[in-house]
């Protein structure tokens, strides 16, 4: 089969075994895969994050990833059961199914975002867990389903942040993770949300998704723009960007008793000062990825049209074309989110 691999710093296309099924697995053909943030500083930052991530005494639980050799990626997927595995009973072939990107194997889940044995989706088929499967609704689209997991990792930050109606709301960033938070805090009535950009073409798609109100952060500060369309504590901010220097100036800017929650993935060394945080007394609060529960409902806010995820999808590209599409994010004003269709002639 064909499929897509990081080798060698670079995007590439092979020719690949097929997968084949085990007991409790189902073979599935991917029909489309979000290219992720997460994917794009990968490549370019892949070893950093390696070295950060045995630092932390296994707390991440990651199987070693080899960089010498093929990097399997792509994990925001949607793929239609083909066949199940020995002894295991799943969707009937057919099936449009999304999952969690976690292969549980002999006892040992094994990441579907980075491997250098698993097939991720940026290939034509892949192999499932039947356990952790989630059918997509009639009606939703191969596409939409695949943004099942980048709303789930906004639904995570929301949730976690505890936000509440009466409280107003400041994203940075409209990225993909910056756009999924502001339809979901949105979904909890959660007003005046204001966001942040420097991309025209991403503050419009944040407008779509429900920001009450967007802003060039060349021309105004977002912390400014909430004092003047709302100024009402108590205040929770998004940090959905992830640069040096970013969160410092966010504690810097912001009122007393902020609660500050950290979305975007810096893989640099970044400074603050904690007297912002102590004088403030602020709550710094980082996250990442979702629960199950958090996964299925994402697909559930997907399936009902409660939110619409479809303005994020700003192209769609085969595999022979990954590379390329890898390149055009660069250009926010282009593209936000960009789907590999393995199947796509």
């Amino acid at each position: 089969m064909k499929a897509a691999v990081l080798r060698s710093g670079h995007m590439v296309v092979d020719h690949f075994a097929e997968p084949v099924p085990g007991e409790g697995e189902v073979l599935v053909a991917v029909h489309a895969c979000g290219i992720c943030g997460s994917d794009l500083h990968f490549v370019h930052h892949g070893a950093n994050f390696l070295a950060l991530s045995s630092e932390m005494n296994g707390v991440t639980k990651r199987p070693p990833v080899d960089l010498s050799r093929d990097v399997h990626m792509g994990h925001e997927f949607c793929a239609e059961v083909l066949e199940w595995g020995p002894r295991t009973t799943g969707p009937k072939p057919g099936t449009l199914v999304t999952s969690m990107p976690v292969l549980v194997r002999n006892g040992e889940r094994q990441s579907l975002s980075f491997s250098n044995s698993v097939a991720g989706a940026y290939g034509e088929r892949m192999v499932l867990s039947n356990e952790l499967l989630v059918p997509v609704p009639t009606g939703v689209t191969a596409v939409n389903a695949a943004l099942t997991e980048p709303l789930a990792v906004g639904l995570h930050a929301v949730n976690a942040s505890s936000i509440k109606q009466g409280q107003s709301a400041v994203v940075i960033g409209c990225g993909p993770v910056g756009l999924t938070l502001i339809a979901c805090l949105k979904n909890i009535g959660i007003s005046p949300v204001i966001a942040s950009d420097y991309s025209s073409a991403r503050r419009a798609i944040a407008v779509q998704m429900g920001a009450d109100v967007v802003v060039d952060p060349s021309e105004q500060d977002v912390v400014s723009a909430w004092q003047q369309h709302d100024g009402k504590q108590p205040l929770v901010v998004f940090e959905a960007v992830g640069v040096p220097g970013l969160i410092n100036n966010v504690m810097r800017d912001v009122p007393r008793e902020t609660k500050i929650v950290v979305v975007g993935l810096c893989m640099e060394p970044d400074t603050i000062q904690p007297v912002f945080g102590v004088l403030k007394e602020l709550i710094l609060q980082f996250v990442v990825t979702y629960s199950p529960q958090e996964f299925e409902k994402a697909m559930h806010l997907i399936s009902t049209g409660t939110i619409d995820v479809s303005p994020m999808v700003t192209g769609q590209v085969g595999l022979n074309d990954i590379a390329q599409a890898f390149s055009d994010l660069s250009q926010p004003e282009r593209h936000t989110k960009i789907m590999v269709m393995p199947l796509m002639t």
